[in-house]
């Protein structure tokens, strides 16, 4: 049925989501919210609609008719015991709302699909916007039709949480119990009476629990509150203080975000990591002893780095450390998939710029070019090849690139990508084109035991040398740096090289088009300024750029890592 596959959608949604967040992240999150909201006439269901013609196909189907709009949610709630094994807890609901089309004249319906509205809309149409105007009448949730069933998505909430509290509360009230049941139950009043003012107590204090420990609430969801602002809400339940305080604790956070850095700076610098790599369980005058530094300090230091989740104490004992398995996989500075060289690069390159950021908003930048970081800093390439290396797989496998034989790494700094693309695509050629001097620091990052036979490096000058021939071109991290006309010149150039069909690989951090969601790209773009560069763009901004300059087909994959990926192709 319809709703069943709105559901299933919904729940592999969320999974997805639940187990990212385990994995990539490292954090567990307590409940994961999908929803996938699909349109269904005579049994079929509509989704969003290919092209425009599929836009129209769709919107005549619905014309004079009443159809049914679906939206399925998953609630999944999620936890991990000691052995890092994510488990989950499925709750699954549907809601559905009928919707019926006026009489849609031609004009009026290709009016609509120009304004550009139906491409990503369930079903050709928005209700909440434009497609208002297509509705004679809605029967349901109206929210329903926009995306999210929100009133049936509370109570379902309220059948999951609040039973928990009833069962927990030391009194006789039965499980599952609301306030309408009592109100409306048996006759004694009295006793109803002393019951619901125990259960609302018993609201509040959970509602408070849940607002004071944010880690018992972390939703998979950006900005998401969830139960813990629905059991606020409910009645005698007032948190005005809490939400405040919750508040007082994130700015706190924000305010003392520096420190933590430094702590990982230092600890990098330091090379603690590596020392516990090579001896498990460690007393902290062993560890001193080794850093050639005090024991007091050095107790500090991983103190601070327990707090962080860097390192971990050994059971039974307050003075012996090792290494968290994510610290092995990604701090210490000989692991495969070691982020050491970029943790070191912006100790040493990014924090002395950020030092003066005041001074930069005011004149306008803090005096850094590009060239100068690109030319002058010894570290450039291994950082950027750190970063490149863990997130590269996730580039360069987010669309299907086997349809290409030959491709270039424009300004390839440490060929980390070419690598990573070399690896996937067995029977792809690939070059890495850059200058003589980036070439030469290239080599030392060569993956051992990887066959280069397929790679070949060229020298030369993005700006002014012949670019070579390929049916693939990559540009990984590279247009971020460049101000507008350098942008402007480069992608120019390169699409008077491209032939029709080319594809271009862009791998960037791309902005959402709020851009103040993504808080990495925020701050990169930050970075960019105070460099004097270019900065991160929006995902419409990159479409508006590429199809300036003859790139169509502009697809878009936040890869929630540490780079996104964009395929488009030369008209």
């Amino acid at each position: 049925m319809p709703y069943d596959y709105a559901m299933e959608t919904a729940k592999e949604k969320a999974l997805e989501v639940a187990k990212r967040m385990h994995l990539k992240h490292f954090k567990t999150p307590d409940v994961v919210i999908g929803a996938d909201t699909i349109v269904s006439i005579d049994g079929d269901i509509l989704e969003k609609p290919v092209d425009k013609e599929a836009a129209h196909d769709m919107l005549s189907r619905l014309s004079s008719r009443e159809h049914s709009v679906y939206t399925g949610v998953a609630i999944v709630q999620c936890s991990c015991k000691n052995d890092d094994h994510l488990e989950t807890d499925v709750v699954l609901f549907h809601e559905e709302t009928k919707v019926k089309f006026s009489d849609l004249s031609e004009e009026l319906l290709w009016e609509y699909i120009h304004s550009g509205e139906p491409m990503d809309k369930a079903g050709g149409y928005g209700i909440q916007a434009l497609g208002g105007m297509l509705v004679e009448y809605v029967r349901g949730d109206f929210l329903n039709v926009v995306g999210f069933p929100l009133n049936h998505f509370c109570k379902k909430l309220g059948e999951i949480y609040i039973p928990a509290v009833n069962q927990s509360a030391d009194c006789s009230i039965p499980s599952g119990n609301s306030l309408c049941d009592l109100q409306h139950g048996p006759a004694n009043h009295e006793e109803n009476e002393t019951a619901e003012k125990k259960l609302k107590s018993d609201q509040v204090a959970a509602s408070k629990e849940m607002l004071s420990s944010p880690s018992r609430m972390e939703l998979g969801i950006a900005e998401a509150k969830g139960p813990a602002e629905l059991l606020h809400t409910l009645p005698g339940a007032s948190t005005t203080s809490e939400i405040n305080l919750k508040w007082l604790h994130k700015i706190a956070d924000v305010v003392d975000g520096f420190k933590a850095s430094k702590v990982l700076f230092t600890a990098s610098k330091l090379k603690v990591f590596d020392v516990f790599s090579a001896h498990h369980g460690l007393h902290v005058s062993e560890v001193a002893q080794r850093l050639a530094a005090t024991v007091e300090g050095t107790e500090r230091l991983l103190n601070a780095c327990v707090s962080l989740n860097l390192l971990e104490r050994s059971p039974g004992t307050s003075k012996v450390y090792n290494n968290t398995q994510f610290a092995n996989k990604y701090l210490v500075s000989g692991s495969e998939n070691s982020i050491h060289d970029y943790i070191i690069y912006t100790n040493d390159c990014t924090w002395p710029l950020f030092a003066h950021l005041d001074s930069a908003i005011k004149e306008g930048s803090s005096g850094k070019k590009a060239d100068d970081l690109f030319q002058n800093s010894e570290q450039t390439p291994a950082a950027i090849n750190s970063f490149i290396k863990v997130t590269g797989n996730d580039i360069v496998t987010a669309f299907d690139l086997s349809s290409f034989k030959t491709a270039c790494d424009l300004g390839g700094c440490a060929g980390a990508l070419t690598y990573e693309m070399a690896n996937a695509y067995q029977d792809m050629t690939l070059i890495v084109f850059n200058l003589p001097q980036m070439l030469e620091k290239v080599k030392k990052f060569h993956p051992q035991g990887q066959n280069l036979c397929r790679i070949t490096f060229r020298e030369g000058d993005l700006f002014t040398d012949d670019l070579p021939e390929a049916d693939l071109y990559i540009l990984a991290n590279i247009l971020h740096y460049w101000k507008e006309d350098k942008v402007d010149v480069l992608l120019s150039k390169l699409s008077q090289k491209c032939k029709p069909g080319c594809g271009l690989l862009l791998a960037e951090l791309v902005l959402y088009n709020q851009k103040t969601k993504s808080n990495r790209a925020v701050l990169q773009s930050l970075s960019m300024f105070l460099q004097s560069m270019g900065g991160e763009r929006s995902g419409s901004e990159y479409r508006k750029l590429l199809h300036k300059h003859g790139f169509t087909n502009v697809q878009i994959k936040h890869t929630e890592t540490l780079l996104d990926a964009i395929l488009c192709i030369k008209q």
